[in-house]
């Protein structure tokens, strides 16, 4: 029998944003324990939970002060102990986010390795001396803006951060340090959660000589620096390997865990997870590379060519609290359609893998347009109005139309709840056959019923454009998916026509099958 994780359906929660227990405005433990039934009833195996531990907040709890408390407006250990237990009361599996590249600057650890370079934790964290000019060691750059590195006048160094300055990078090449962060996993192993999803993991490693990046072949400047070099030296070191097996290697220790790494969009994404997972690595991994781009003929194609590699396990993902949401993001002129948005959701759920949901991706949630006084993201306050903030994906879950807040709180919510989301509430589409809830539910149970989804190879099919198709085959099963990527009606070529179903309806008998604009067609081949 296949592990729980491979094929397995991840539901992502943003848990700020998800269901507000207590009034406050913000999202907690209780209230994601409140709808859990919900969960459950869409289908998914597991849920992972982006960062629930203690944090000042200044990005999004990705930074980090104690890896081993749960942050206040987020509830107690004892609420997240009661969560997983009824997770697994709903045969709902776990996942913490391990943020493992780096930590708050008001992590105790990095306010003991600030104080001097003979402090006990001088080597937990990267320092560098300035160069003769007393500039940063290097050119390497901030994924936010501007160079990687801050002045620690204490230890007349510079700190290494690829993201906010106040998120000093972790030093893993240290034995010491790779020590503490496995420590930490056994923290939460031994509470019971079934493993992590590993933050950022391109970043856990670099070039020890600290060499420059080269310049990137540029038409014009960016709006984001970081897209001006090629990251040659300051992501991708080699010693992701062994960090790597070292959290394999902790997991492995106890039964029934999974690690599911990210891996950023730089080139080579999909090599690198095929690289990174298997025997003594990751068990499964997603890249950002989809989710930075365009969505097309083309692109389909390479993402049904990455899931055809016999290599190693991936997870996909459209859609996460990081990008513009997949419904405005890949429509066409950034319209949402909800035929293209099932689309999409059948896709994701019969590539090759294990597939990561987000919250509110099963509703067809557009990106939420926000305000500018309405941001919270550091990174889009930045950027505005070129970049136009993470926040969009992560206004409130609607749970009721008519509700205060779409019924996420009682109280003013931490960001604002869009009129267009109104429509789309849980409540809405449970009473909506017709609706996306509806497709996602049917696509789930689908996938769980059918091995060949979850544990079958996957086939490309040459098809004429506009369509898409591939083959999944198990041992005990083959089922063909057929996809139309346009908004046009499209035939399908007789030889297949018998074997594919148009969802959610039947062909006509003696009819070949025609796809619907954005239709979708599955068939059983025995």
């Amino acid at each position: 029998m296949d592990p729980w994780w491979r094929g397995a359906v991840i539901y992502q929660i943003y848990p700020r944003s998800f269901a507000d227990s207590n009034g406050d405005g913000i999202g907690d433990l209780r209230g994601i324990a409140s709808k859990l039934d919900y969960i459950a009833g869409l289908g998914v195996d597991a849920v992972w939970l982006c960062p629930i531990y203690a944090s000042p907040g200044a990005d999004g709890g990705y930074d980090v002060s104690d890896h081993t408390a749960i942050a206040p407006e987020y509830g107690t250990l004892d609420d997240l102990d009661a969560l997983v237990a009824a997770c697994h009361g709903r045969g709902l599996r776990v996942l913490l986010d391990l943020v493992l590249a780096h930590t708050s600057e008001a992590h105790p650890w990095f306010q003991a390795a600030r104080a001097s370079r003979a402090a006990p934790l001088a080597d937990r964290y990267v320092f560098a001396d300035p160069r003769a000019d007393g500039s940063p060691p290097n050119n390497w750059l901030s994924v936010f803006g501007g160079p990687a590195w801050r002045w620690e006048p204490r230890r007349r160094q510079y700190a290494l951060h690829h993201f906010l300055p106040a998120q000093p990078a972790l030093n893993l090449a240290d034995p010491a340090t790779l020590d503490a962060m496995a420590s930490v996993m056994r923290f939460w192993l031994n509470r019971g959660v079934d493993g992590f999803r590993v933050d950022a993991l391109d970043f856990v490693a670099h070039d020890p000589l600290l060499r420059s990046n080269p310049a990137a072949p540029r038409a014009e400047i960016p709006a984001k620096p970081f897209g001006m070099q090629l990251h040659l030296h300051d992501m991708m070191g080699e010693g992701t390997d062994a960090i790597l097996a070292r959290l394999r290697a902790e997991t492995e220790a106890y039964r029934d865990r999974a690690l599911l790494g990210e891996f950023s969009s730089q080139p080579g994404a999909f090599a690198r997870i095929a690289r990174a997972t298997g025997p003594g690595r990751l068990h499964m991994a997603y890249t950002l590379a989809p989710l930075r781009g365009g969505f097309g003929l083309t692109e389909a194609r390479a993402l049904v060519e990455a899931a055809a590699h016999p290599r190693g396990w991936p997870c996909w993902s459209f859609s996460n609290h990081d990008v513009v949401r997949v419904a405005t993001r890949w429509a066409p002129d950034g319209v949402p359609d909800l035929r293209l948005t099932k689309l999409l959701l059948a896709l994701l759920l019969t590539l090759r893998g294990s597939a990561c949901l987000y919250q509110g991706e099963e509703l067809g949630l557009p990106e939420a347009p926000l305000p500018f006084e309405a941001l919270r993201d550091p990174f889009g306050r930045a950027f505005w109005p070129e970049f136009p903030s993470r926040d969009g994906a992560r206004t409130p879950m609607p749970w009721a139309s008519a509700a205060p807040q779409a019924g996420f709180s009682t109280a003013t919510p931490w960001l604002p709840v869009p009129d267009a989301h109104r429509a789309l509430a849980v409540d809405a589409q449970a009473a909506d056959p017709d609706s996306v809830l509806h497709f996602a539910r049917a696509m789930l149970r689908t996938r769980r019923a059918t091995p060949a989804l979850r544990e079958g190879d996957l086939l490309p099919l040459d098809l004429p454009a506009p369509l898409l198709g591939f083959e999944r085959a198990s041992p005990r099963a083959r089922l063909r998916c057929v996809f139309n990527l346009s908004g046009h009606p499209a035939v399908v070529p007789p030889a297949l026509a018998a074997d594919t179903q148009p969802l959610p309806h039947a062909p006509v008998p003696g009819v070949p099958a025609l796809l619907a604009p954005w239709g979708v067609g599955i068939g059983g081949l025995g």
